[in-house]
């Protein structure tokens, strides 16, 4: 059955199915050694980064006709036309989050989808292939682990918590504060920006930090924990605009309330950082 854009979302359990069906054997070609090009901004691609994709969006076309669709790998002229010019919304794809953990044999990655209608994001999958673990939402039908709902973690103080902080894009002060005074009880950093938003939705973290992300990077986990009920914000505390292209920076916690904290400490210590808004 095909659904098209006449007010109706698409079945959220129509696009697990999808994201699952073609990410399906990627582990398998994961390897230490995985050939990779450098790509304009520095980051690595590979060819299963760009054949992910290329299913994806014959897949999300097949079910779905009538949206846009924006993917990583696309070119940023593709994207920007993308964004301006779907009038019914538009799928939003990472198709492989992790790029360098894949290449270089650790195995944390996934694959991420959201469909973004008038600047929000309204349904959100997100798949781990290596742990078989599909984290989805859809806007006031709540978050998911395969099949089970999950909830955020309830942690009322900072120094209880354990935060995911992505130190390579914080610069100035706030990055030293961190490693010399931790707010925080312990710190990860699991290098897939698309978990690290699931695993916060699913209470293995409280607190989130990153210097800067692109749409396709948050627009699904973004969804993913608000729907667990968690919040989230950019470092000058503005709502994530999934409307634009625009790198946003991310605070993030699992309830509004701990966000409160974390954002005061982060203001209170953040002085004159260069980090993005």
């Amino acid at each position: 059955m095909t659904d098209t854009p006449d007010g109706q979302l698409p079945s959220l359990a129509g696009l697990r199915d999808l994201v699952v069906g073609v990410s399906e054997g990627v582990s398998a070609l994961q390897s230490g050694g995985t050939a990779v090009s450098e790509k304009i901004d520095g980051s690595y691609v590979t060819a299963v980064d760009q054949d992910l994709q290329d299913r994806l969006l014959r897949a999300l076309d097949t079910r779905w006709p009538g949206y846009g669709a924006i993917g990583e790998e696309m070119s940023h002229s593709d994207q920007v036309s993308i964004c301006q010019s779907s009038e019914n919304g538009y799928w939003v794809i990472d198709p492989l989050d992790g790029t360098t953990n894949f290449a270089s044999g650790f195995p944390c990655y996934g694959i991420s989808v959201a469909l973004v209608i008038d600047g929000d994001p309204k349904l959100a999958v997100v798949y781990d292939p290596v742990r078989r673990e599909c984290f989805s939402a859809g806007v006031g039908q709540g978050a998911w682990l395969n099949g089970q709902a999950i909830r955020c973690l309830e942690t009322q103080m900072l120094d209880d918590c354990i935060a995911n902080v992505d130190y390579k894009r914080l610069v100035g002060e706030l990055a030293v504060r961190l490693v010399q005074s931790p707010p925080y009880r312990s710190q990860r950093n699991i290098g897939a920006s698309v978990l690290e938003w699931c695993w916060l939705a699913a209470g293995r973290i409280q607190l989130y930090l990153h210097g800067g992300q692109k749409l396709w990077d948050f627009a699904a986990g973004y969804l993913i924990l608000t729907e667990a009920g968690g919040a989230a914000t950019t470092l000058s505390g503005a709502p994530l605009d999934c409307g634009s292209l625009q790198k946003r920076s991310v605070v993030a916690a699992s309830s509004s309330a701990l966000l409160a904290q974390w954002s005061a400490w982060i203001n209170i210590n953040r002085f004159d950082s260069d980090t993005p808004a």
